[in-house]
């Protein structure tokens, strides 16, 4: 089972200190946070924390399952995912309550090839409604997963598309309107990998769980006993005290080979990382949310807001030991004074431990370069549009309606959105069906590790970003798709909005089935 350790159950020491309920959070922001209510939302004001040496690594790493398929007689790959509830014993005899698709905590990882056909058979065993969004991939409105496909208890649903992009690290979890934070936090999650033959003849570390490793990191809190419990909550969200890696808690991951792939997933619902390797070697990138990137690039962190995922290469020497850390700070997060302090901003953690066999794989060099990105396509834009993302959960001065469609966008058109972050706070965007690219941050190219394809983007304070989208195809004037805040909480309290892919000269209807209450 994801998540059950080995280890006699202890208390924790990684603490963090008590937090205190916020009157007005005008400590929050200088300016921009005005005097809200937020604490009858039960937001807190949560300490700095570190864990950094303090983490014992002594539990082997979880490996979520390969999901089970078949192919039917026309050639189209079939999964099974059940969201269930299950118990997980984060520490032995002291079960925790959880939910999972197929099993008690997370779900399996689906894999499929470009150009290949897939339906996903989704059974909804939960007690109440939840849906299942593939985060990252382009598909149809209505097979998109959102809150206009919600799955009712003792319900099933059957999406099916072609897989029609590149290489890359997805990954699903549920959309419901207003709940998103909780079904995730509860551990309803998995990864969706995506092969083609541009990614095959690099010869990358492809063995699943053995040089090709999953890396799901989500904070969490426990109890003294190693209960799992609820986090404290700050202006970004729920933020816990110490992280799961694939639902493992203090984990290492046993590496026979020279050189490893790492798949990491932020699946975390409010907190931000910036992942660095502790001896400080440079962190190589090879890919972000939408693929992989036209040369592997040298860094000294990653930095991952929920949603976001990342392809690292590390190459070990034999017997070594190399920790994976995250040491987000102000300057890295774009925050400053409280606001850093109080959202994640601050903290270090230990996340996992590679501990490299006393004789490894041999593996060729890394590969120079990757697959070539095609050049930023600014000469054919169609449309420009702009999302502020302010301080009371908004996007342009709106809060989530389902019955309202925000931006309605011709089909195989390029548009150039802005987004800005009109706040002091942290904030983050994503858009569903389309991998974009980043023509501008803050009025200059891209950093290296913005330059590739992605669906999520950390914002920062006060900072301009500029989407080149094309939507190639998939119009369907009835059912929208979202562009949202991925700060789960943020999202639940309405800072979302809905956008249609319609053919040309046709308009967007209200979509039907839209009278679930926002709460």
């Amino acid at each position: 089972m994801l998540g059950t350790s080995t280890r006699p159950a202890s208390p924790s020491p990684l603490r963090r200190p008590r937090a205190t309920l916020v009157s007005g959070l005008t400590a929050l922001a200088a300016g921009g946070l005005v005097a809200l209510a937020f604490a009858g939302c039960g937001i807190v004001t949560p300490g700095p924390i570190s864990t950094i040496g303090r983490v014992d690594f002594d539990r082997p790493l979880a490996i979520p399952p390969l999901a089970a398929s078949s192919v039917d007689a026309d050639g189209t790959r079939v999964f099974a995912l059940t969201a269930q509830a299950g118990t997980t014993d984060f520490e032995p005899g002291v079960p925790s309550d959880t939910w999972g698709f197929n099993g008690g905590y997370l779900g399996p990882t689906l894999v499929a090839d470009r150009g290949e056909r897939v339906r996903v058979e989704v059974r909804n065993t939960l007690d109440e409604p939840t849906t299942v969004h593939w985060h990252g991939m382009h598909l149809p409105a209505a097979m998109d997963g959102g809150p206009h496909q919600m799955v009712a208890p003792g319900g099933t649903w059957g999406p099916e598309w072609l897989v029609d992009q590149p290489a890359a690290t997805l990954w699903y979890h549920p959309h419901p309107h207003g709940e998103t934070e909780t079904h995730v936090s509860r551990g309803l999650a998995g990864l969706f990998l995506l092969h083609d033959e541009a990614e095959r003849a690099l010869g990358l570390p492809a063995e699943y769980g053995i040089d090709d490793v999953p890396v799901i990191v989500q904070d969490t809190g426990f109890s003294a006993e190693g209960r799992r419990e609820a986090a404290q909550r700050g202006y970004a969200g729920a933020l816990g005290d110490e992280l799961l890696v694939n639902g493992t808690r203090s984990p290492y991951f046993e590496a026979g080979d020279e050189l490893v792939r790492l798949r990491l997933l932020n699946a975390s619902t409010a907190r931000s990382y910036a992942f660095a390797w502790a001896d400080d070697r440079p962190v190589r990138l090879i890919g972000t949310d939408g693929g992989l990137l036209d040369a592997p690039v040298e860094l000294p962190q990653v930095r991952l807001s929920p949603g976001e995922r990342a392809e690292v290469l590390v190459r070990l020497t034999p017997g070594e030991r190399l920790v994976l850390q995250s040491r987000m700070t102000p300057e890295i997060a774009g925050l400053v004074g409280p606001v850093a302090q109080t959202n994640g901003a601050a903290d270090g953690f230990d996340v996992l431990e590679l501990r490299a066999a006393d004789h490894l794989r041999p593996a060729a060099a890394d590969p120079a370069a990757l697959v070539p990105m095609p050049p930023l396509e600014d000469g054919e834009v169609a449309a420009d549009r702009r999302f502020v993302l302010d301080d009371s959960f908004e996007i342009n001065g709106h809060a989530m309606d389902l019955g309202r469609i925000d931006e309605t966008v011709t089909v195989d058109t390029l548009e150039r959105w802005t987004v800005v972050n009109d706040t002091a706070l942290p904030h983050s965007f994503h858009v569903h069906d389309v991998q974009f690219r980043l023509a501008t941050v803050g009025g200059g190219p891209p950093p290296p590790e913005l330059a590739g394809w992605k669906d999520t983007i950390y914002v920062e304070p006060e900072t301009e970003y500029v989407l080149l989208v094309r939507f190639a195809d998939y119009a369907d004037p009835d059912t929208p798709y979202m562009y949202h805040c991925h700060l789960l909480w943020h999202e639940d309290q309405g800072m979302m909005g809905q956008f249609a892919v319609v053919e040309p000269g046709q308009r967007a209807t209200i979509p039907e089935g839209t009278d679930h209450d926002h709460h």
